[in-house]
């Protein structure tokens, strides 16, 4: 009996030190190449960013890092193909703007949230308020007023998803008639904006920077939490006295459902590892990004305060979430 005991405790512990030398899957992984899926097109900042971050990404995994471009359906079509993969390798590189909307603009939305699984936070997109050069308001209380004044004669475009709703939002809390011009492709409203067809554009500074660098249009304000270094002296949408209109183009990295934590913030820290470096921030800054790094913590929590917003701004709108 005593014998057996000690076979059973010598078996255990061999067990224990066969398990605890086995690799885990943050250890180990990347195995293979590694895909990102961006749900906009390319030359867009968030894929020129994935783009720089997946070079050096690629020299540091001893992989080859892979950008794939899934543009349409307010980032469905990349979201639905990272979650069709089911591969640790196979990751969505997403602004959150684009899908934090999707309960309150799809009945019959193909994914859940938990679907997404949060693992670095990257960058904010710069989200400008641009009016035409020659409309008569030098700053965003001045727009309201000029609004305010010509009820249902003024016109706005904007992009898909949480900002949208942010702006629509707010023109109805505030009891402001403007009418909404869609646009399939944001470039065209830039320039509709430039030729003052419409009023007001919230957009991506990289958007509308060759029209404002023409002097075709003027900005008001960033709809960003901290001011752009690119634009110093633009204040923001809370400094200007609109704290309703605030949002940052949050752009992060996302996993499949079953991703383990561990493999998530191994990615997440060695994401911030490679855009520690100051030509990372310049460049980024280029396209219209602000460097902001993050664990999955912090993009989980960033998410959900988005969420929290869209849906308050969805409720005055009188739009109630798919269930």
């Amino acid at each position: 009996m005593r014998n057996r005991l000690r076979c059973v405790c010598i078996l255990a512990a061999a067990l224990a030190f066969v398990v605890s030398a086995t690799p885990s899957p943050a250890q180990t992984w990347p195995q293979r190449p590694v895909k990102f899926l961006v749900t906009l097109g390319p030359g867009s900042g968030v894929d020129i960013g994935t783009r720089l971050l997946a070079d050096r990404l690629s020299k540091h995994w001893g992989q080859p890092v892979v950008v794939e471009n899934r543009p349409g359906g307010d980032g469905l079509v990349a979201i639905s193909a990272m979650i069709a993969a089911q591969d640790d390798h196979v990751l969505l590189a997403s602004p959150t703007s684009s899908f934090t909307a999707h309960p309150f603009v799809y009945k019959n939305l193909p994914y859940k949230p938990e679907d997404l699984q949060p693992i670095a936070r990257v960058s904010n997109t710069i989200i400008v308020m641009a009016v035409p050069a020659d409309l008569p308001a030098q700053s965003l209380q001045e727009f309201v007023a000029l609004a305010r004044a010509q009820p249902g004669k003024l016109n706005w475009a904007g992009t898909t998803g949480a900002i949208d709703f942010l702006v629509a939002g707010f023109l109805r809390s505030a009891g402001l008639s403007l009418s909404k011009v869609p646009y399939r492709n944001q470039v065209e409203a830039a320039n509709d904006l430039a030729a003052g067809r419409i009023q007001l554009n919230e957009t991506a500074y990289a958007i509308v920077r060759p029209q404002l660098q023409a002097g075709k249009l003027k900005l008001l304000a960033v709809t960003n939490s901290v001011r752009a270094p690119v634009l110093p002296d633009l204040p923001t949408v809370t400094q200007a006295g609109y704290p309703d209109l605030a949002l940052d183009g949050l752009v992060g990295f996302f996993g499949p459902a079953e991703m383990p934590l561990p493999l998530r913030a191994r990615i997440a820290a060695d994401v911030g590892e490679v855009g520690a470096d100051p030509a990372i921030a310049a460049r980024l800054n280029d396209t219209g990004q602000l460097p902001n790094f993050g664990d999955p913590a912090e993009l989980h929590a960033a998410v959900e305060l988005q969420r929290a917003r869209v849906a308050a701004a969805a409720k005055e709108l009188g739009i109630v979430p798919t269930e």
